[in-house]
């Protein structure tokens, strides 16, 4: 007998959509069963009319824990991420004090958040100038890549010139690594900060100040840089929160031509435009920043044709304070000084499936390729997670297409509920997420227990 039968539904793999029936024991995928074959089991969820869907992959997520748990910690965020569809998280190694750039801080983070985390949770190693010589252990403890800054970063952590990504991802290579950058040219992102700066006053500085000193120019510049690093050195490179369809491009012609580089893209850039920053501001605020609604709709092509490894939420949660008034004690002066990021880890499937199948009539399939099975496959993990197979540990989401929905405040689950994604109204909603064959999350709530989610490291 099976612990689990999902019957029913549309099961959506990266390859189809097809009604039946999915088996599930010891906390694994056991069967993908014809409509009508339906086996005893100790429970059943009639999933008639919904969609059956792998368990989501974020592949950027910055839970602060330890650290910084006063902007966000592993209970509150992994309780967020399972709600919201996503069963596996890829926690980021900085603003986590310190940050994790040794395997002796790998073992203090993972002591730490695992009594907590409701959702499985992965690690991105830390990439600084000072610590390529950690990156092997930091390999054989298990990250499943390593991230690292082109652009401008926290005081937390520290940039690479282009050279000390060519060195970094020298060593990667040797462990069939992959190397994932925040690109975003530094000098040029500098010059422009400070040109607009010099020409007037703090208090009249606007969003569109800052909004012209991120051009996309800076981010293809620099996502070129490691496509080619990559491209020579033959080392595995991720893209992150990639914001602009003319990168996408190149990353696009560089997979084409065999460059193993993957990327992301996330639910605000799919979802918002630069114009929410100019009326609404700090909320709004990210890097890179949000970009124009043509780039917005022509960014969904990307998704269509398999570019992205991942739809993310880079869940970048902060205090009210550090939106509105002052960041670690210091007065916020101008925009530029007003944290950046996105709260949404909780938001994001709803409104990747709200913006991509029901207003753009995006076949779920391809929602199912580049938010489950391509993250699995980049990130190392796939065999394990990532698709709706046997043997595949049973991390299933089950979307109601039909279910309208507002997000608002209360029903948040973060340590600090404001979000861009609040009053965002839409249609698609997951009613259910289960992991390891758990059901963690009923109709926005969770019922599932804390500490049921585990660590998943690389398969090598």
């Amino acid at each position: 007998m099976y612990d689990l039968l999902i019957k029913n539904g549309q099961i959506v793999t990266p390859e189809l959509i097809e009604k039946g029936n999915v088996a599930i024991k010891d906390g694994k995928i056991a069967a993908v069963l014809s409509e009508g074959i339906e086996p005893e089991a100790s429970k059943v969820i009639d999933a008639a009319g919904k969609y059956v869907f792998p368990g989501a992959i974020d592949t950027h997520a910055h839970l602060n824990d330890p650290g910084f748990e006063w902007r966000e910690d592993y209970e509150h965020g992994t309780a967020g991420a399972i709600v919201g569809g996503y069963t596996t998280i890829i926690d980021m190694p900085l603003q986590n004090e310190p940050a994790m750039t040794t395997p002796e801080l790998f073992d203090i983070k993972e002591a730490k958040v695992s009594q907590e985390a409701y959702c499985d949770y992965c690690f991105w190693g830390g990439l600084v100038p000072d610590n390529l010589d950690q990156l092997k252990a930091l390999d054989e403890k298990g990250v499943v890549a390593f991230k690292s800054f082109i652009g401008p970063v926290s005081p937390d952590y520290s940039s690479l010139s282009y050279g000390q990504a060519y060195e970094a991802m020298e060593i990667l290579k040797e462990c069939d690594a992959r190397a994932g950058f925040h690109c975003e040219d530094y000098s040029m992102i500098k010059m422009r900060e400070k040109h607009v700066m010099d020409s007037k006053p703090a208090d009249q500085l606007t969003w569109r100040d800052f909004l012209d000193s991120r051009t996309p120019a800076s981010e293809l510049v620099a996502t070129e840089a490691i496509i080619a690093i990559a491209e020579e050195l033959d080392c595995k490179a991720h893209i992150c929160h990639v914001s602009h369809p003319m990168v996408a491009e190149r990353i696009y012609e560089a997979q084409l031509r065999g460059v193993d580089v993957t990327a992301e893209t996330c639910s605000h850039y799919l979802s918002f435009t630069e114009d929410d920053v100019i009326e609404n501001g700090p909320l709004f605020k990210c890097a890179p920043p949000l970009r124009t609604a043509a780039d917005r709709e022509e960014l969904w092509d990307y998704v269509v044709n398999g570019t992205f490894s991942g739809l993310a939420s880079d869940h970048s949660p902060c205090s009210y304070d550090e939106k509105y008034n002052e960041i670690l004690g210091q007065k916020i002066t101008n925009v530029f000084e007003v944290w950046g990021g996105c709260s949404g880890i909780q938001s994001s499937v709803q409104a990747i499936w709200h913006e991509g199948v029901t207003v753009r009539g995006v076949d779920p399939s391809d929602l199912a390729n580049a938010m489950a099975k391509q993250p699995a496959m980049a990130f190392g993990i796939y065999g394990k997670k990532g698709d709706i197979r046997p043997g595949f540990d049973a991390d299933i989401l089950i979307i109601d297409p039909d279910k309208e929905w507002e997000i608002t405040e209360d029903s948040l689950y973060y340590v600090n509920k404001l979000s861009a994604f609040v009053g965002m109204k839409g249609k698609g909603l997951p009613v259910v997420t289960i992991l390891r064959g758990e059901v963690m999350a009923e109709d926005g709530k969770l019922v599932g227990n804390k500490g049921y989610g585990e660590l998943v490291k690389r398969i090598k």
